[in-house]
């Protein structure tokens, strides 16, 4: 299975889409997404608004799709570590991760509510989970809906809140302290103690 998103599809599907997550993610540099319209977004992609209802439900469905990179590179950044992971020393792409989201607060406060949840929540929430159960099969560990569950539900509440500000922290310092939570629930739900 290819992990480019785009393999097997059509360039002109491609290309059009790509015109149009780029043009939402500019016009939301400066604003949230609650003021940007379907018409600035076709406008400045050069697309003609039935183009884009061929695409895209509505806004919230082309912002859900322009922020997955996001939620791709905070599923990568907490599991981007090799053999076993040391709980005083986060992934250094975790800290990178949260350092990149910066440039469109304002698009992931839209998305992703404090909590966790919203689109963007849901989203992340998802693809934490399924990834932390296929890391607990690749390290051995025993299967656990509520492990994966928990590092899913943990990361993306304390994501969301440190983007709305109701967590104050630079990022280096909140990777050190999510890595520790999520090596927490790890342990807490790993091999029963002999």
């Amino acid at each position: 299975m290819s992990s480019d998103p785009t393999a097997g599809k059509d360039p002109r599907t491609v290309r059009t889409r790509g015109r149009l997550r780029d043009a939402l993610l500019a016009e939301c540099a400066g604003r949230p997404l609650e003021e940007v319209s379907v018409s600035s977004v076709v406008r400045r992609a050069g697309v003609g608004r039935a183009t884009f209802y061929l695409h895209y439900e509505d806004l919230q469905a082309l912002a859900v799709d322009a922020c997955a990179e996001v939620v791709r590179d905070a599923v990568e950044a907490v599991h981007a570590f090799e053999g076993l992971p040391d709980p005083a020393l986060p992934p250094s792409a975790l800290a990178a991760f949260f350092t990149s989201v910066a440039a469109h607060t304002d698009l992931y406060r839209g998305l992703l509510h404090t909590g966790g949840s919203g689109p963007l929540g849901e989203l992340l929430h998802r693809e934490l989970r399924t990834r932390s159960r296929l890391e607990r099969e690749r390290a051995g560990a025993p299967h656990s809906d509520m492990a994966d569950s928990a590092v899913a539900a943990v990361f993306t509440g304390v994501f969301a809140d440190w983007i709305h500000g109701l967590i104050s922290a630079e990022p280096d310092a909140l990777s050190r302290q999510v890595w520790r939570l999520v090596i927490s629930i790890h342990r807490i739900f790993g091999p029963p103690s002999r």
